[in-house]
């Protein structure tokens, strides 16, 4: 029987004989374990023919891909057989994925660490894995010219064949691994030097081919964090503090739960790494009873400094510090908007704000345990695995070489499972019980307990000349800063104004293409939410909240100078100074989206209305260029339809085109939902949703129509997960402003809230 199946490879059965480091030296974060006695051996039989870290070719020829990205449903995984097969000239029924663990071999000084986020994979990975195919390929060549006596140069390879048209002589990939001759290694600067393919000549590259986790996804041998069974092994339930953050524990009282068939140990967590606080994990032989014995657990609590914040409170904090003229950095310092604004013709002042938003991904958070002496194993799926160890470490008090990570495939993850905190409770409750512990969230532990999309509080400021041009915006943005509190250096970024490092991630977006001579845009950390509703990196990251704010600004702004709103930004992404190139690629979406959606080429009826907007999220380094023109519905009452959402996006190098649909599609619908139907609130300290009947996202009924235009041009690959995301709110809002004359500046977008603003 074949040992790949459906195209994923197995994982290794004894990995606890695995070396294991992955870390990143600038910021100290190291995890796995390396100089263990006994530890060391390769994955992989000798037979195998390796050309990369990143794949390897077995005697029967299958290639497996090893993917050092979380694939959570977006294919990633086979992204990266598909580029590499491509330069490779595998065939691609023979290739096959898995996924990386924490192996020293994957800390890769070029890919970096482990993370899965920013829409960064395809983009950062599609050179390395093209070169590490070509690699493979030349040295699969220099093989079979060995063993046929005939000069590599007059070779021919595809689909996984190699050929001497000359002799008519051929060997497939299997038979040259199996001959050895395959030896050739390449130096890092070797594999710089070797000229890749042009887009023209690609034949993988811009194929729709199957994607190779779907048959093992559907038949149910993919395996989840959650399907992870290992022999002995407790169940934990965890109960979390009415406290988001701050909580402690005072006593717990388990008699009840002492009368629940098969409870073994009430474990309160002391987590060392300041990811939880005040949490208690009920550990019993079925999770069935550990829920029971959860439930029946009765603890008391210090609420600690945050017991009585709430979404308000937060909100108060923000309007507060953003009057305070000294406090943040400035991300963007350019020219001097006060004085322009003593000159402008007009100037134009707005308040936005979002609200708290949860990921809540459709596999619970969940994480196992064990510990064979001295090594500690985590299985669970995680996007950051280069800190996630890090945390596990923490949490059982060892040292990070001593963590071996098990990475599994994701039920969703959109930024959810960048943190760890489902680590904590499986790791201390195997420990106290000298048992692996499988930890499964409730919905309601990862809604109330969620590392959130932070409340945003944004002020915008602009001015324009006697024509109608822009000369001036200020742009301040409050909220908590969410890759701060990861404690890694080398994810802040210096301010401009030299006052110290910034989270650049909060404020991404407001550093836009446009040409503003002046332009100033300040990033300031809300303490109190930082504390009370610790942030993480929802899907969009920062461009969901400050597109929002720019776009809409961007459409009032050419309101009050009597312009077309899409004509207006045309005029402003002229690519002057640094906005060279990409200026000119942003204006080419827009142009894209208005087109396809009929911008401006019919009337109307009464009460609908067209709205647009174009942003490069993420970062302006990794920019992905997309348009949305919205086309909304607007009642009496408020109640806002939208009718269809027109999508362009620019991507450069398309590797798959299907999948880049799905992804711009889904995501396009994830800002819908985010615009108009999602909000968490804050309540003495606790989120009140607590599942998907008071938390709502876009249900099945309320999905508009969706067309997509896809740019390939043939540039570098740009991300496709999330730009779709940041663009989907403004020109929603500025659709229905085109409706019904009313501007609405806060998310989600409510009836009461348009109702409110059509009588003003």
């Amino acid at each position: 029987m074949n040992k790949h199946v459906n195209n994923v490879a197995p994982e290794a059965t004894d990995l606890s004989r695995r070396s294991f480091l992955v870390g990143t030296a600038a910021t100290g974060l190291v995890l796995g374990y390396a100089g263990v006695p006994g530890i060391g051996e390769a994955l992989a039989a000798p037979s195998n023919f390796e050309p990369s870290v990143w794949y390897a070719i077995a005697p029967d020829g299958l290639v497996t891909v090893t993917c050092g990205k979380a694939d959570m449903g977006q294919h990633i995984a086979s992204t990266m057989a598909q580029i590499v097969a491509e330069e490779l000239g595998a065939k691609w029924s023979d290739m096959r994925v898995q996924l990386a663990s924490n192996d020293p071999k994957f800390n890769d000084p070029v890919l970096g660490a482990q993370i899965t986020g920013g829409s960064w994979s395809t983009m950062m990975n599609f050179e390395a894995m093209s070169r590490a195919g070509a690699a493979g390929r030349m040295a699969l060549t220099e093989g079979a010219a060995a063993a046929m006596g005939v000069p590599a140069s007059e070779l021919v390879v595809r689909d996984s064949m190699i050929s001497h048209p000359k002799s008519k002589k051929a060997m497939s990939f299997a038979d040259v691994v199996k001959s050895g001759k395959a030896t050739k290694t390449f130096t890092p600067d070797e594999l710089k030097a070797i000229k890749l393919k042009t887009p023209d000549q690609y034949t993988m590259i811009g194929v729709s081919v199957p994607q190779l986790d779907i048959p093992s996804k559907t038949n149910g041998t993919a395996k989840y964090g959650i399907d992870v069974m290992l022999p002995g092994m407790a169940y934990g339930a965890v109960v979390t503090p009415p406290v988001r953050f701050g909580a402690t524990v005072k006593s717990v009282d388990d008699s009840a739960a002492k009368k629940v068939p098969g409870f073994i140990k009430a474990v309160t967590l002391d987590d060392k790494t300041g990811t939880t606080s005040g949490w208690v994990v009920a550990v019993a032989g079925t999770y069935a009873n550990a829920k029971k014995a959860a439930q029946a657990l009765k603890i008391a609590y210090d609420g600690g400094p945050n017991a009585k914040v709430s979404s308000q409170s937060l909100l108060d904090e923000a309007m507060r510090l953003q009057k305070q003229e000294d406090s943040g950095q400035f991300f963007v310092k350019d020219g001097d908007p006060a004085a322009a604004f003593g000159t402008a013709a007009k100037v134009l002042e707005a308040e936005y704000t979002t609200s708290i938003n949860i990921h809540a991904p459709m596999e619970p958070m969940n994480a196992t345990a064990e510990f064979k002496g001295e090594i500690l194993h985590i299985y669970s799926g995680n996007q950051f695995a280069t800190r996630s160890g890090a945390i596990a470490a923490g949490a059982a008090g060892i040292d990070p070489k001593f963590v071996v990570m098990h990475q599994m495939w994701l039920g969703g993850g959109f930024g959810r499972r960048l943190d760890a905190d489902m680590m904590i409770p499986a790791v201390q409750a195997a420990k106290a019980i000298g048992k692996p512990v499988k930890v499964i969230y409730t919905r309601e532990n990862d809604m109330t307990m969620d590392f959130s999309r932070p409340l945003t509080y944004q002020k915008v400021k602009a001015g324009v000349d006697g024509d109608g041009k822009l000369i001036a915006l200020s742009h301040d943005v409050v909220s908590a800063w969410p890759t701060q509190r990861w404690g890694i250096p080398d994810f802040l970024t210096p301010s401009v104004d030299k006052k110290g490092p910034l989270d650049s991630f909060t404020v991404n977006g407001a550093d836009f293409f446009y040409t503003v001579p002046n332009h100033h845009v300040r990033a300031i950390k809300n303490e109190m939410a930082h504390n009370a509703t610790p942030s993480g990196q929802l899907r969009s990251v920062a461009p969901g909240w400050t597109f929002w704010a720019v776009e809409s600004m961007i459409d009032e702004i050419a309101a009050a100078a009597g312009k077309d709103p899409a004509q207006f930004r045309i005029s402003l992404l002229d690519g002057a100074g640094k906005n060279d190139g990409g200026a000119q690629r942003l204006r080419n979406t827009l142009l894209a989206a208005m087109g396809l959606a009929g911008y401006g080429t019919r009337k109307l009826p009464k009460g609908e209305g067209m709205g647009v907007a174009c942003v490069s999220s993420q970062e302006r380094a990794t920019a992905s260029w997309t348009a949305c023109v919205a086309h909304v519905a607007v009642a009496p009452s408020g109640e806002v339809t939208v009718k269809k959402l027109t999508v362009a996006t620019d991507v450069g190098t398309q590797v798959h085109p299907d999948n880049i649909r799905a992804q711009v599609e889904g995501a396009a619908l994830w800002g819908l939902s985010l615009a108009m139907y999602e909000k968490a609130t804050l309540k003495d300290g606790g989120i009140e949703q607590t599942n998907f009947d008071s938390y709502t996202p876009l249900r099945m009924s309320q999905v508009p129509e969706v067309a997509i235009a896809v740019i390939a041009n043939g540039e570098k690959a740009t991300g496709v997960g999330e730009p779709a995301v940041t663009v989907i709110a403004p020109a929603i809002g500025n659709a229905i402003f085109n409706a019904s004359g009313a501007r609405v500046r806060a998310l989600p977008i409510t009836a009461e809230a348009v109702k409110g603003a059509m009588k003003a």
